[in-house]
């Protein structure tokens, strides 16, 4: 038998008394006291909380960056594609100044399509999750570009939503006063025709 141990039991613990912890157990509290060092955060200013998920965006978007950087440095394998080949390739050709295309060069635009997509959608994911959604909608990635100096050239090609929901309010205003009925939000036109638009050529 160990003499340095007791065979009795410890005495049972006393309601509400101080429990003595082994020293080091559990890190000191800080100088303002346990009160102030674990009071809970219950609100954040909104520029504040704005501030931070700016800042949370730029670093995952930092480090997307940095991951394909590292993939393509690690790129051994350029059989397998996520984009079809042969429709980037024809998307080339459209070109009546192009005559041959190399095989690198629509494999080169498969992995750059492929990158900026996923910026766009990390972007876009950005805005989705400021507003408090889980699901990426067109004017998400629409904010992304409006955002992005460098997405400018498809200002014209992705239209913000507020602009077009401004003009249709306009428009229905300008119709119903002119006394022409209009289908209410979310309900198909009657006239075919509605959904059609051939420019002049």
């Amino acid at each position: 038998m160990d003499p340095t141990k007791s065979s009795t039991p410890p005495p049972a613990p006393v309601l509400g008394a101080p429990v003595g912890y082994p020293a080091g157990a559990y890190p000191p509290p800080p100088a303002g006291g346990a009160a102030a060092a674990y009071a809970p955060q219950l609100y954040a200013p909104p520029a504040a909380a704005a501030a931070q998920q700016a800042a949370a965006a730029q670093q995952q978007l930092q480090m997307f960056w940095a991951e394909q950087y590292r993939e393509i440095e690690a790129t051994t394998d350029f059989k397998n594609h996520n984009l079809p080949l042969a429709r980037i390739k024809k998307i080339m050709k459209a070109d009546e100044d192009v005559r041959m295309i190399a095989a690198e060069a629509p494999v080169v635009f498969a992995r750059a399509c492929e990158m900026f997509i996923l910026e766009l959608t990390h972007r876009g994911w950005a805005h989705a999750e400021e507003n408090k959604r889980r699901t990426l909608q067109k004017s998400d990635i629409a904010a992304a570009i409006a955002r992005t100096e460098v997405f400018d050239f498809l200002v014209d090609i992705v239209p913000r939503d507020d602009a077009k929901d401004a003009d249709a309010a306009a428009a229905a205003a300008a119709a119903a006063a002119a006394g022409i009925p209009r289908p209410a939000a979310g309900v198909p036109a009657t006239d075919p025709l509605a959904y059609y638009y051939v420019p002049q050529q």
